[in-house]
């Protein structure tokens, strides 16, 4: 192991034709990874999936996305026809605290989530303020269950970092979320992103990092034992890659920029990056 993606999806339906292939190909070249649910269906899938190969586990959770009917491009910075998978349609879904509870006595489970604030992607025609409140009381039950089982967190916030830290902020104060978690495909101010690094998270950037010049300043300012490095595979392909579905091994893209950020070696990211993920997830 000399990498591990800390979150992708390789058990979603963009990987149906060959998943097995492409989890061989990212094992074969040293890439372990964590492949995350992000609703009912979806988070027992991939403990299925991660339950047969050495090297792969799990996270499951409701993704913010998936409490409201919506219709939506992965990258919203390229036109249509280079979009790498299909235009993402969710399904509203409630969190069963039962039914995930049940999945977190797999062996192969070692996060809640991912869950969040996402206040970017709400549909036009439906009331803004009852989505938000819907997104809370989702990200409270996760909250919840994380404390009780004691796993880490997975965190997606886009649009939202100020209402996502305060609830974090509440938790912590309680004396809950004790194995705290991750900022996943950060892409907020250096400020937003020390406040969660205070409260005891780790921050996780995706290929976004590769071509966006702002988020680079940000990585670059944090420190490595606070860095995670993922894909979100098959979504946000790094440079050289983008307008091609993304894979768990193009994580070393990811890690050649932080890398070159940092001024040090790929080799140093990808064994601090990996000691982090280790300690995180207790892998």
């Amino acid at each position: 192991m000399k990498l591990i993606d800390s979150h992708c999806h390789v058990h979603f339906n963009a990987y149906k034709d060959d998943m097995d292939e492409v989890i061989r190909r990212t094992l074969d070249k040293g890439v372990f990874m964590i492949t995350v649910g992000t609703q009912q269906d979806t988070s027992k899938k991939g403990l299925e999936v991660a339950e047969r190969y050495e090297g792969m586990w799990a996270a499951v959770g409701l993704h913010p996305n998936h409490t409201v009917e919506q219709t939506f491009w992965d990258d919203d910075e390229l036109p249509p026809e280079k979009q790498a998978t299909p235009k993402i349609k969710t399904r509203s879904e409630l969190f069963d605290t039962e039914y995930y509870r049940e999945l977190t006595k797999h062996p192969k489970c070692v996060a809640i989530g991912e869950t969040g604030l996402d206040y970017y992607r709400i549909p036009e025609g439906v009331s803004r303020e009852e989505v938000i409140a819907k997104q809370e009381a989702t990200v409270r039950a996760h909250f919840d269950l994380a404390t009780e089982v004691a796993l880490p967190v997975i965190i997606h916030c886009r649009d939202a970092y100020g209402p996502q830290a305060d609830m974090i902020e509440e938790y912590v104060q309680a004396g809950k979320l004790s194995r705290r978690g991750v900022i996943h495909c950060f892409t907020g101010t250096e400020a937003e992103a020390r406040r969660f690094i205070d409260q005891g998270f780790s921050i996780s950037f995706s290929g976004i990092v590769t071509f966006a010049k702002e988020l680079q300043t940000v990585a670059k300012a944090l420190p490595l034992d606070k860095i995670l490095v993922e894909t979100d595979a098959p979504y946000l392909s790094p440079v050289p890659e983008r307008g091609k579905r993304n894979e768990p091994w193009k994580v070393e893209y990811v890690a050649a920029k932080i890398a070159e950020l940092h001024g040090v070696s790929v080799d140093e990211v990808a064994e601090r990056t990996l000691k982090n993920t280790k300690a995180i997830f207790k892998i």
